[in-house]
């Protein structure tokens, strides 16, 4: 008998010891997450703190030597909202350009990018997968590469400082995304729902328009954000086919504020900060429909 109890008293130290070893591991392994998601906040907010902490400075100066300005002000937030700066003399007429610019690229790469996959995926056409392939070729050359080129195009269509060329340009770069992206949603939506419409007498643009679209929800926000915020954010072929200070966007504006010897960075630091608010908006209010718009094909293809 004592025997068996000196066992028992074994078996319950090492158990013991073993889960104690379980807690610090555990421990030790919660600890360093901590400190690694900590060290990657830090690292992902230090230059939007930077932005906001600048842009609330009376005067804008790049190097601070402290963590909070001593006389906040929102001088200059007010400043881009007036058109109060002479670098800001035409910020309304530069946002509506990004907007009008990012919302027919957003269009036409929805149109172009629905109407190609419709014909190839539920028209069935011959050979469609040759569209489909050459239109990816297009991201093996950087689009860098292709800025010259596409300006001297431009420049002999007679649209350079014409919005309508970087419109041209961005929905080049876009569609091949969307007519990938609705392809591979599209193998989700069953033939069979085309197939009734048709016995019924729908006919192709019927059905495009009353059942593929409606069905294609999802994927057309997501590639809908994605081709606004491209538009939005884009800055090479903005510089270089828009010259004018009416025809050109908030990003080449923003770029102007540095060829000043005393560059009014808390009136720069507030124009991008007020110019990133609606993209940020619309990304956090459509994110789960971007994400299910993304990854269902992936699932049920």
């Amino acid at each position: 008998m004592s025997t068996i109890a000196a066992d028992a008293r074994l078996a319950t130290r090492a158990s013991s010891r073993a889960h104690s070893s379980e807690r610090l591991r555990r421990y030790l392994r919660n600890l360093g997450t901590l400190v690694l998601s900590t060290v990657i906040v830090v690292w992902t907010l230090a230059p939007l703190y930077n932005m906001v902490l600048i842009s609330l400075e009376p005067e804008g100066d790049v190097f601070t030597d402290h963590i909070w300005p001593r006389v906040p002000s929102v001088e200059s937030f007010w400043g881009v909202l007036t058109q109060g700066h002479w670098y800001l003399e035409h910020f309304w007429r530069q946002f509506a350009n990004s907007l009008y610019i990012g919302l027919m690229v957003t269009f036409f790469a929805l149109l172009f990018g629905t109407l190609t996959s419709f014909a190839i995926g539920r028209m069935r056409i011959r050979h469609g997968w040759l569209v489909t392939n050459a239109a990816l070729l297009t991201y093996v050359i950087p689009a860098s590469f292709l800025a010259i080129p596409f300006y001297r195009i431009m420049q002999n269509y007679g649209l350079a400082n014409n919005p309508w060329s970087v419109i041209a340009a961005l929905v080049a770069f876009a569609t091949p995304y969307a007519i990938f992206v609705f392809q591979e949603y599209g193998r989700s939506i069953p033939i069979e729902v085309d197939e009734s419409a048709r016995i019924d007498g729908a006919s192709p643009p019927q059905i495009y328009l009353r059942i593929y679209l409606p069905l294609m929800a999802p994927a057309l926000v997501a590639v809908g954000t994605y081709a606004l915020l491209l538009a939005w954010n884009e800055y090479l072929y903005q510089f270089l086919l828009l010259s004018s200070k009416s025809s050109m966007t908030v990003p080449v504006a923003l770029a102007q504020f540095l060829s000043s010897d005393q560059s009014p960075w808390n009136y720069m630091m507030a124009t991008a900060i007020i110019y990133a608010a609606p993209p940020v908006a619309i990304y956090y209010a459509f994110r789960r429909r971007m994400t299910a718009g993304l990854t269902m094909g992936g699932v049920k293809g």
